[in-house]
């Protein structure tokens, strides 16, 4: 019986993810957390066969949190979970050292598939992303602006793009409105770029943003 263990801020989200493990006969839902540093005081009271994990989540991020468990629980597979799609953050999960990446759009169809797969030491993309990751690791390749990000500089500038307020981002990734503004300065300073405006073109360009 495979022992999961879920972490996304939103309830009904869980409840969502619990019912599709549920309905599968070797899995079950044995632990949840509503943040991620809830989730890694979890992984170290228990025992887990495989760690679902939201992106976007408060009090810890999910790739910060991934990085730690990378550190304190190397073999523990670490299903990523996400409400953006694959391009914006699928590369930077499995290179930060998770086992998969799954869109919430998805997972009422994959969820199962992809926990069967990182459960036994695979990995989990779409089709379309191992296409793309083929790509991001040819030789040579020049870096895209947006690779000189830090991850959370990243997720600010996609949260930009997608036609958000400081207010609204710092609200969202329970900051506060200086430190956003530090990243977006941050942001423009590495990308040689002068405002939003700039940004928000170059990520729908980039295909970072819908």
């Amino acid at each position: 019986m495979l022992k999961i263990l879920i972490a996304d801020d939103h309830a009904i989200v869980r409840q969502g993810l619990k019912q599709i493990v549920t309905e599968t006969r070797d899995m079950t839902v044995a632990g949840e957390a509503s943040n991620g540093q809830e989730l890694l005081n979890k992984t170290k009271e228990g025992e887990y066969d495989v760690v679902v994990l939201d992106i976007t989540m408060p009090v810890r991020d999910g790739m910060d949190v991934l990085r730690q468990l990378r550190s304190e629980k190397p073999r523990l597979p670490v299903l990523m979970l996400s409400i953006h799609p694959e391009e914006q953050y699928a590369l930077r999960a499995l290179r930060a050292g998770a086992s998969g990446y799954l869109t919430k759009e998805s997972a009422p169809d994959e969820l199962v598939v992809a926990i069967r797969k990182v459960s036994s030491g695979g990995k989990y993309i779409s089709t379309s992303m191992a296409e793309k990751l083929a790509f991001e690791l040819e030789v040579g390749r020049d870096q895209a602006l947006h690779e000189t990000l830090s991850d959370r500089e990243y997720q600010v500038l996609c949260l930009i793009a997608s036609g958000k307020t400081v207010t609204d981002i710092a609200q969202e990734l329970s900051l506060s409105e200086k430190t956003i503004s530090t990243y977006r300065s941050r942001v423009l300073e590495k990308m040689n770029m002068k405002n939003n405006a700039e940004l928000t073109y170059y990520a729908i360009k980039n295909q970072l943003v819908d």
